[in-house]
């Protein structure tokens, strides 16, 4: 199992150095974070560099696909976030698509996919995997725009390129709707990146109702080669956690 932690989540309000030691310390090659903007990302580089670590993701800059008029802005964000992952040869950025505008909900289903399409070009030149994220509405992310993994599925049917794809929270997809296993088994070629954690709380994964040996299995048994990222705010010191992990 390909595991990452997000240093931004497990060691919230330390410094990334921190929660990178002890990444490598649990013997996990992947980390990720939320926001490059406010990191000294060369120093990050040098860092990644002498642990021998992988950047497995990191966030583009928090723009609305949903609404039509920020698609220029949301591009020229990309394209920065686009520079600062090459310097950390990391391959997948990852998408939120903004807050509900009120419209009607097919005019901004519209708009995320030309928004998304027009970014298309940028990827596959860099070749980078961009992947949308479902967040749940019900508990952390009230007036978000996409919650469904369904339609987060629909994008990236339409959209049409390898380049997109979604990112399978598995905590915010159990609040939403459950049945994570046949959703993530039927849907598997349009998921790019993983995020868990335990559910309610939002804690370590062997907390709460859902089952993640059980999942993981059957995310191994898919193929999937790719990362599954850890998530989440502990209630213990991060590395015992860590150390704790599935195997």
């Amino acid at each position: 199992m390909n595991y990452s932690v997000c240093i931004d989540a497990l060691y919230h309000g330390k410094d990334f150095a921190e929660g990178m030691r002890e990444t490598k310390e649990a013997g996990i090659k992947g980390f990720e974070f939320w926001s490059w903007w406010d990191k000294d990302v060369d120093r990050m580089a040098a860092e990644k560099e002498k642990l021998g670590l992988t950047v497995a993701a990191m966030c583009t800059k928090f723009v609305s696909l949903v609404d039509a008029s920020q698609h220029d802005e949301y591009l020229a964000g990309l394209k920065e976030s686009i520079e600062a992952a090459k310097k950390l040869g990391c391959k997948t950025l990852i998408s939120q698509v903004g807050a509900d505008t009120g419209k009607p909900r097919e005019e901004q289903h519209k708009a995320l996919c030309e928004g998304v399409k027009r970014a298309v070009p940028m990827l596959e030149e860099n070749d980078i995997t961009l992947v949308l994220e479902p967040l749940n509405t019900a508990v952390d992310h009230a007036g978000y725009y996409l919650s469904s993994s369904k339609e987060a599925f629909d994008i990236v049917k339409e959209v049409g390129s390898d380049k997109v794809k979604i990112l399978f929270d598995i905590y915010h997809q159990q609040i939403t709707e459950g049945d994570v296993i046949r959703s993530i088994q039927e849907n598997i070629s349009a998921i790019g990146h993983f995020h868990a954690a335990g559910n309610p709380g939002r804690h370590e994964i062997d907390t709460g109702e859902l089952n993640y040996p059980n999942i993981f299995r059957a995310i191994e048994e898919t193929g999937y080669a790719g990362y599954i990222g850890l998530e989440y705010f502990p209630e213990k010191p991060a590395l015992e956690g860590l150390k704790k992990l599935p195997k």
